[in-house]
């Protein structure tokens, strides 16, 4: 099989990709019913899972993971002896956050300056488009020749753990000799990357609480242990002066060997103000990709607007720490929980809930599955080699299926490089990038059949 006529099939693809996507990304498929109605991830599940039954999957299945989401399975046989790749998206997304800070609606795609915005369109409904494209190609120019396993996550933006749980609880279902996570993306656009490494993360809920019940500031102001008061310390004692994150016990002083991130791409990426300080010490990707860092979510507080002259009784707060590969996620617990108890002041109630977890990952880049994808990537991305690079983000599901397939190879890629603005605002992604990594995913899975009949 030519490499042209993939890339000629896939391009020919492209119009049905868009209209697909955009089928999608309208379903409002965050795994929040507090925020949206669980509807809205059903009729995107079903989506799903009618896609993959119109590809002649079999076994297509809407998995009811613990955590109370679906998760959408199937199996697409291969020829007899060939290896058997699993596949990975997900269908759940963040929520948009500020609706009025979006350009254009956030569940609808929208064309604009060569790129498709809308929620999820990156992260990770384009993923799973993107697997799509991949094995049409395939079957327009001699057929796919692996088997192939579809998993299409409903809840990885939560952090909640159903799919891992399933897995778990039916280890068979998700065996594979290779796993190609479509949920990472390329350092930069253009510039082919595998994903080797990703942090870790938890994230707890703080509860502190001080009297029982608010106060007027005047009369008990000065004197009253205020919750919030003491939250602001708390929280505080988590970052140096620099910024960096300082949990007791828990080391921040490791570093990344290999690609760097300059400073000048980092802060343009990042669109951080101009005059204002970076955070931490050392490189860019030693802070991003091998330390642990510290992050405020949120706080239980009285807005500004309606506030009133009181000393608060309690107070709360949501903080996500994530874990740097080499490290235990439910030891940093531990620490973390140690370190919020120790430095709680005026012996103030302190109530704390783990409410997600997911182990840090770290990929063998010398597998045999690599060197088939830089073959690939080469291919599909001319004059460029494949780079490695970390993911400060997580995905949990990488860590159970290492732990349940301890010989599969495991590789990332995805469609969410810088300009792609994952979890913020007007996130969109480039049908260009979008076209190559199909292309590249269809010569990956040629390429590793044929690593595995030599």
């Amino acid at each position: 099989m030519s490499q042209n006529p993939i890339a000629e099939t896939v391009a020919s693809l492209m119009p049905r990709a868009k209209r697909e996507l955009t089928e999608l990304v309208a379903f409002q498929s965050v795994a929040d019913w507090a925020q949206f109605p669980k509807s809205e991830s059903e009729a995107a599940a079903n989506w799903v899972a009618d896609a993959l039954r119109a590809e002649g999957f079999q076994d297509v299945a809407l998995l009811d993971t613990p955590d109370g989401t679906q998760s959408v399975y199937g199996f697409l046989p291969g020829p007899e002896g060939a290896p058997t790749v699993l596949l990975y998206a997900h269908y759940d997304v963040q929520p948009p956050l500020d609706d009025a800070a979006w350009i254009s609606p956030a569940f609808e795609l929208t064309e604009r300056d060569g790129r498709w915005y809308g929620r999820g369109t990156a992260d990770c409904k384009g993923g799973f488009i993107m697997h799509l494209l991949a094995l049409r190609a395939l079957k327009a120019n001699g057929g796919v020749p692996v088997g192939v396993k579809v998993i299409v996550e409903g809840s990885e933006e939560q952090g909640t753990g159903g799919l891992q749980q399933y897995a778990q609880a039916h280890p068979g279902l998700l065996a594979a000799d290779t796993v190609v996570i479509g949920d990472a993306g390329n350092f930069r656009l253009g510039l082919p990357t595998v994903t080797a490494t990703l942090r870790g993360m938890t994230l707890i809920k703080v509860k502190i609480d001080t009297l029982g019940g608010n106060l007027h500031s005047g009369m008990f102001g000065g004197v009253a242990p205020d919750a919030l008061a003491a939250l602001i310390r708390l929280l505080d004692s988590l970052r140096a002066a620099d910024g960096s994150t300082t949990v007791d016990g828990l080391a921040s002083d490791a570093v990344w060997e290999g690609l760097q991130y300059p400073e000048a791409d980092f802060r343009a990426d990042a669109k951080v103000l101009d005059g204002v300080e970076l955070i931490g010490e050392g490189t860019i990707a030693d802070r991003l990709w091998a330390r642990p860092a510290v992050t405020v979510l949120g706080i239980d507080c009285p807005s500004v607007v309606g506030a009133t002259p009181s000393v608060h009784a309690s107070a709360g707060a949501l903080i996500s720490l994530r874990v740097p590969p080499g490290v235990d996620t439910a030891e940093a617990i531990k620490l973390l929980e140690a370190h919020l108890t120790a430095h709680t002041p005026w012996q103030a109630k302190l109530e704390l809930e783990v409410v997600g977890q997911g182990q840090p990952f770290q990929a063998d880049t010398s597998s045999p599955a690599y060197a088939s994808m830089a073959a690939a990537l080469q291919a599909a991305y001319p004059g460029q080699e494949m780079q490695v690079a970390g993911m400060g983000g997580s995905i949990p599901l990488c860590n159970t299926l290492t732990q349940l397939y301890p010989d599969a190879e495991m590789l990332l890629i995805g469609l969410s490089e810088p300009e792609a603005q994952i979890h913020a605002v007007n996130e969109s992604v480039s049908p260009q990038e979008l076209e190559r990594l199909s292309v590249a995913e269809a010569l990956f899975l040629v390429n590793y059949a044929e690593s595995k009949r030599g």
